[in-house]
């Protein structure tokens, strides 16, 4: 009777244990998708206000290595990881695809303009149907896409020095699947 009042202690302290272990020990960005060695959906967007011709996952299928990035203009992490999209542009290393996320026309076509635009094409998933199709978790995220529309890999969050050297460019020289 006198250790009733222990299990709400109990229970909490459990939780913040399972909590804390998450936090400390596990990576989210390691996250398996059920989408890998599939297919992309089918899907087809219209493109950003100004920013090219519209997209769709025959634009996936061009033969080559590309990648479909998801990006919104809210995203501040997206901010960090466009430097390195654009870099890749410059350099021609790959196509790169750009899916906008849950985000106006608007707002995406301002963003855009104001800090450069990597993308080959885009679309606007206005609603987050499409996002959901990919499983896309948050913003941004992106997929290596295979020559014949195969998701080959996926990348939580922004772009990395190691996604880029250890997941992106091995693929596009053939040195990885």
């Amino acid at each position: 009777m006198k250790l009733k009042f222990l299990a709400p202690l109990i229970t909490f302290a459990v939780i913040s244990g399972v909590m804390l272990y998450a936090l400390f020990y596990l990576d989210p960005s390691e996250i398996p998708s059920e989408l890998i060695d599939k297919k992309a959906p089918e899907f087809s967007l219209t493109a950003v206000p100004g920013y090219g011709e519209d997209l769709s996952a025959t634009d996936l299928r061009s033969g080559k290595v590309t990648l479909l990035n998801v990006f919104a203009s809210w995203c501040v992490a997206c901010l960090a990881e466009h430097p390195t999209l654009m870099e890749l542009k410059r350099a021609g290393k790959v196509e790169i695809f750009g899916l906008n996320y849950k985000d106006t026309p608007e707002a995406a076509a301002k963003w855009l303009k104001k800090h450069g635009n990597p993308y080959t094409r885009t679309g606007m998933d206005l609603k987050g149907r499409v996002g959901i199709d990919f499983g896309v978790y948050g913003v941004p995220e992106t997929f290596i896409m295979g020559p014949d529309g195969t998701i080959l890999d996926k990348i939580i969050g922004p772009i990395t020095e190691r996604d880029l050297q250890q997941k992106i460019l091995p693929r596009l020289t053939g040195n990885l699947g």
